[in-house]
């Protein structure tokens, strides 16, 4: 298919230079999405229907479709209609379906086949050998798809459509990532020139998580979707500086749209004098009266302040022109453009509608004191507002140390003025952890648009963790909302869950416990030594026997120690996120780095310390719950302090 891609010949078929570069592009978007994917099979299952359905046909399942040199089907797309049953049918509702065949791989070679025969009754039920086989495959390298082994309550969410926003809660293990990141493809699959049209975005936490997951919509053909942080959406300013967590919470509240609201509006001054307009040889006086009123209109209609300093040069301009034809004059749209751009009413638009620098507007609030009190009144509290004034207020926007939520601030204000682009959809992972004013500037990029909402509120490991997701998706401007739970965990261990599950009832009262599908009897190992880097060190070295990956997580302020302490044995290490090789497979991980990762065996170095890194014992039990969940197939807890007593 690449190789027919390859040679067309496009020279007799374009009409001119810009629609063959364009077609160009397309194809070579083409190549790229038909690569090769080394050990990555192109079909996974296979479909037998009834004779009564579909007329009998046998169709393969598999990453992507693959046609043979006649254009006829040889691998059906996992995301088409008739690919579906493959997930849902089962024994009592097998859709039609005679067989369900799973092929198993090692290395891209074909090693194993495992049939269901879902219409027989004389047939038992059984587990999927080649299904668990594949969920407990190593990892090694970043995230990989998932649809050899998508369940049938995943794909529920993974098809519905485009059209609604959805919130998967769901805890460790459940696929939730996996679930976001398929429900994309398969929009893409069922809605390609609209959202081709309107584009669409993958947010991440941080950067070693896109890099992990960067690879999984590549595999499955989609190259076109961008990947960012909450952070990179609102790079306006250069971010240097840091806020405590009370500035931070104050400053994250939805209050602050508010506050941000007020003082633009301040902005705007009613016209106390008449306006004299002169063209030609004649005067047109408009009284101070009606320009108040056009000025009031268009602060009572609440639109962008940029889209109405717009508007207001052509409103008297209006004004203008209906003076004319009470003259006996016969103006048209020229003689109202015109008296639009008129120096008088130039002049009076800069002084009653000024424009305004949202980055100054958020540097006036957080420096001058006063201006905060007139605009926070009733809002914020005397003590809040202190929280989030500078001590020593910066000379300018570029001098300004800005921290991450103040450049949330900024853009809150941007879109005060003008309106944020919007994208057709919006996948949000770990949203759990967003406060009100990053919800608030995500939402505006989907404002036209959908979303796909993934978390899990015991992960929520910063002090403006949400609550509820009611709240959330308020905030999100998403209050419709689906909001669908997992509940069956598929990646971590039933005895390595069953143990962090302990900490819920400290942290998040009331939230579902996992249920883990898999038991992996011995892989929980808790041992108190005295020399916890001495420990480290001969765990990882246990660790690096078995087959996979390994993640090292620690508490961030000892990850140095560790580090020195892994150099000082002569084990290279690797950074959160870097891709692994066979040489190289252990990684360094900050705890608080740690969240959306996972690794085949985790060595969690001193829960206490993960605990005491946070600013307060919930966020610190949180973090805590993320590092003990990390694990595929074994987890080693070190500690020479005591354990944290709510895991007793």
């Amino acid at each position: 298919m690449r190789e027919d891609v390859e040679a067309l010949d496009i020279r007799d078929v374009t009409a001119n230079w810009v629609n063959a570069a364009v077609l160009e592009a397309q194809i070579e978007l083409r190549i790229k999405a038909l690569a090769d994917l080394s050990h990555t099979p192109l079909f996974f299952g296979r479909l037998d229907y009834l004779p009564t359905a579909q007329e009998g046909q046998r169709f393969y399942i598999g990453r992507r479709h693959v046609h043979d040199a006649g254009g006829d089907p040889m691998v059906v797309d996992w995301r088409a209609p008739v690919s579906q049953p493959f997930y849902r049918a089962s024994r009592k509702d097998p859709r039609d379906v005679a067989l369900r065949r799973r092929f198993g791989y090692t290395g891209g070679e074909l090693t194993a086949y495992e049939d269901e025969h879902l219409s027989d009754p004389a047939e038992e039920e059984r587990a999927s050998r080649l299904l668990q086989a594949e969920i407990e495959r190593p990892r090694v390298g970043p995230m990989r798809d998932i649809v050899a082994t998508i369940q049938p309550e995943q794909d529920e969410i993974v098809r519905s459509g485009l059209g609604g926003t959805v919130c998967v809660q769901g805890g460790p293990g459940t696929g939730k990532t996996a679930v976001g990141l398929h429900r994309v493809a398969y929009l893409l699959y069922a809605h390609r020139e609209r959202l081709a049209r309107t584009g669409t975005l993958v947010i991440g936490p941080n950067r070693s998580f896109l890099h992990y997951i960067e690879q999984v919509l590549p595999a499955l053909g989609e190259l076109e979707v961008r990947q960012a942080t909450v952070d990179d959406l609102v790079a306006h300013v250069e971010v240097r500086g840091a806020d405590d967590a009370g500035a931070a919470v104050v400053k994250g509240d939805a209050r602050m749209a508010e506050v941000l609201r007020r003082a633009l509006r301040a902005h705007v001054t009613p016209p106390a004098e008449p306006l004299m307009v002169v063209r030609g040889s004649r005067r047109w006086r408009i009284p101070a009266y009606e320009l108040e009123g056009i000025v009031r209109e268009l602060l009572d209609r609440d639109i962008r302040y940029g889209a109405a300093r717009e508007a207001l040069p052509q409103r008297v301009a209006h004004a203008v022109l209906v003076r004319m034809e009470q003259a006996g004059e016969a103006p048209d749209d020229r003689v109202q453009n015109a008296v639009a751009r008129n120096a008088a009413v130039k002049a009076f638009v800069k002084e009653v509608w000024p424009p305004v620098d949202p980055a100054k507007l958020v540097l006036r609030l957080l420096s001058d004191a006063d201006f905060l009190a007139a605009h926070a009144d009733g809002l914020l509290s005397t003590d809040e507002q202190k929280a989030i004034l500078w001590t020593k207020p910066p000379r300018s926007v570029k001098s300004a140390k800005w921290s991450a939520a103040d450049a949330v601030l900024i853009d809150e204000a941007m879109d005060l003025v003008s309106r944020t682009h919007s994208l057709g959809h919006v996948v949000l992972d770990e949203a759990q952890d967003l406060s009100p004013m990053q919800y608030r500037a995500v939402g505006r990029r989907c404002s036209t648009g959908s979303a796909t909402v993934l978390g899990d509120l015991a992960q929520g490991t910063t002090p403006w963790a949400t609550e509820s997701w009611a709240d959330a998706l308020l905030h999100l401007g998403k209050p419709d909302a689906v909001v669908e739970e997992l509940t069956a965990g598929f990646r971590v261990p039933r005895e390595v869950i069953a143990y962090a599950s302990r900490l819920l009832p400290h942290m998040s009262p009331g939230l579902a416990e996992v249920r883990s599908v898999r038991e992996a009897p011995g892989s929980l190992e808790i041992r108190h030594v005295d020399d916890a880097n001495a420990a480290v060190v001969e765990a990882c070295l246990s660790a690096l026997e078995h087959e996979g990956s390994i993640g090292l997580i620690a508490a961030d302020a000892r990850i140095p120690a560790l580090a020195e302490a892994l150099t000082s044995a002569g084990l290279t290490y690797l950074s959160p996120g870097s891709e692994s090789t066979p040489d190289t497979r252990l990684t360094l991980v900050p705890a608080s780095l740690a969240k959306g990762l996972e690794y085949d065996y985790v060595v969690l170095d001193e829960p206490s310390a993960v605990v005491d890194g946070e600013p307060d014992e919930r966020t610190g039990l949180r973090r805590l719950y993320v590092t003990l969940t990390r694990a595929v197939s074994g987890l080693t807890i070190i500690h020479a302090a005591p354990l944290p007593s709510q895991l007793s």
